[in-house]
């Protein structure tokens, strides 16, 4: 996750290298160079352990475990389509559909806010008033503090818990991006947009290591794909809704709008994460009990 941010570090002096001479245009052209690195990326990246455990390409596994000297991953069992149909269902069981639905709006939200105000940060602080070299600076400066931010969720989140890191960071995400609708010195919105992206960018990813904590190990790649999977909703309407913003000359509602959607997100995480406290008492009394009997 923290190389996402470092490229769009890159991004960000790519534009301003190539926008002003050249037009917005030679910037995606640039975008397009990575592309000629995947042939040399698909020859020299070794396979996924797991992948090659699974497609039965087992003296490769064993090779390329003896390389990097990591144990070699058991075979997983193959799911027929039943299975992985009951995977699916198994969200939804009992009183699971609450807080699956919940972890899927958190998702929408958390992506709403990571695509919606990476894709409009510039052209928003510009109709605050910055100008076009500060503005792109703050893209460097955001994505920064998404690298700072990656790191330090994870030792917070070993120590306090996901779901509670999750909650809090949206919390501290909307505040910022909602101080972004102020114009302030200089100096102070450098501090104010590095510090959201510390919060902004992990927020999402803690939603994820909530959703991988609180599924069962035989159900945790369901639960997380489909958690990603409903967000990406959120990845699209972000971007779409600064736009609409911006092009009716509301843009000084955009900060504002996607304020919202990290309180939202702070709520949805914080209630799913209280459902599954209650929820963990009563499974464990009911372990106890079947193990005393």
């Amino acid at each position: 996750m923290t190389a996402h941010h470092a490229g769009g570090i890159l991004s960000a002096y790519v534009a301003l290298w190539v926008v002003e001479p050249f037009g917005w245009r030679a910037a995606f052209w640039v975008c397009v160079a990575p592309l000629l690195f995947v042939p040399v990326l698909a020859k020299f990246l070794p396979e996924s352990l797991g992948f090659l455990v699974a497609k039965g390409r087992v003296e490769e596994a064993t090779a390329l475990a003896g390389r990097f000297a990591v144990e070699l991953p058991a075979a997983p069992d193959r799911r027929t389509p039943a299975d992985r149909r009951d995977a699916l269902a198994d969200l939804f069981r009992g009183g699971e559909w609450t807080r699956t639905l919940l972890y899927w709006l958190a998702s929408f939200g958390g992506l709403l806010l990571v695509y919606g105000v990476a894709t409009w940060l510039p052209t928003l602080m510009r109709s605050e008033g910055y100008e076009l070299g500060s503005a792109l600076t703050f893209v460097v400066v955001f994505n920064l503090g998404g690298i700072v931010g990656m790191l330090v969720a994870g030792r917070a989140a070993d120590r306090f818990g996901a779901p509670r890191i999750s909650s809090l960071w949206f919390a501290l995400t909307a505040a910022g991006v909602f101080l972004l609708s102020v114009h302030m010195p200089l100096g102070v919105t450098f501090v104010v947009v590095f510090l959201t992206g510390v919060f902004l960018n992990s927020a999402q990813t803690m939603v994820y290591a909530t959703v991988s904590l609180r599924s069962t190990p035989d159900n945790r790649a369901t639960a997380v794909g489909w958690t990603s999977g409903m967000g990406r909703f959120g990845a699209v309407f972000g971007p779409w809704l600064g736009g609409q913003l911006l092009a009716s000359g509301n843009g000084d509602w955009g900060f504002t709008a996607f304020a919202i959607a990290g309180l939202s997100s702070m709520v949805l995480i914080g209630v799913a994460a209280l459902r599954g406290a209650r929820q963990a008492p009563r499974a464990g009394t009911t372990q106890e009990l079947l193990t005393t009997h």
